[in-house]
């Protein structure tokens, strides 16, 4: 077929396909690319934010945690934080969720002393009380809080405890 004195070859949308599918396979590629590059900056900003969030308010909920163990806790001395073996926030709706495991050690003080925070660990292993009950030195805990720390509420979801070693 001839348009203004120029001649088009019959095989020519043919090779228009050829020279463009190579374009096209370069941009579903590049698309896929830029997908898992948003996808990975969203889920960096997701993880810098629950960083923030765990800096911001998980402090007073381990303190809140360590505070409702001591007083259900029929142990007359008070157990105080040794480390924070791990610790999360869950995905929750309408609440902030922070899970932790503690390893909490046994004091020297009781637990309606003042400062127990500066109160020194207990160093003996033997029968802690005079009508024989036995105390476990140190405890590994499991607390699930669900918390509104803006508002300063708190509400203890779980608790559990095992005797842990030294």
């Amino acid at each position: 077929m001839k348009a203004m004195g120029t001649c088009v070859p019959t095989d020519w949308p043919h090779q228009q396909w050829r020279w463009a599918l190579p374009w096209a396979m370069l941009l579903l590629l590049l698309g896929s690319q830029l997908l898992v590059t948003h996808c990975q900056s969203s889920q960096e900003k997701r993880d810098s934010d629950d960083r923030k969030v765990m800096e911001s308010y998980f402090p007073a909920t381990v303190e809140y945690a360590l505070h409702i163990f001591n007083m259900q806790s029929k142990d007359v001395n008070a157990y105080r934080l040794v480390r924070i073996l791990n610790s999360w926030k869950e995905q929750a709706e309408t609440m902030m969720v922070f899970s932790m495991e503690l390893e909490l050690r046994r004091t020297r003080c009781g637990k309606f002393d003042e400062d127990i925070d500066n109160c020194p660990f207990e160093e003996s292993s033997e029968l802690n009380n005079v009508r024989h009950i036995y105390f476990p030195q140190t405890l590994i805990c499991f607390f699930t809080v669900d918390t509104e720390p803006w508002r300063t509420t708190f509400h203890l979801l779980n608790e559990t405890c095992t005797e842990g070693f030294q």
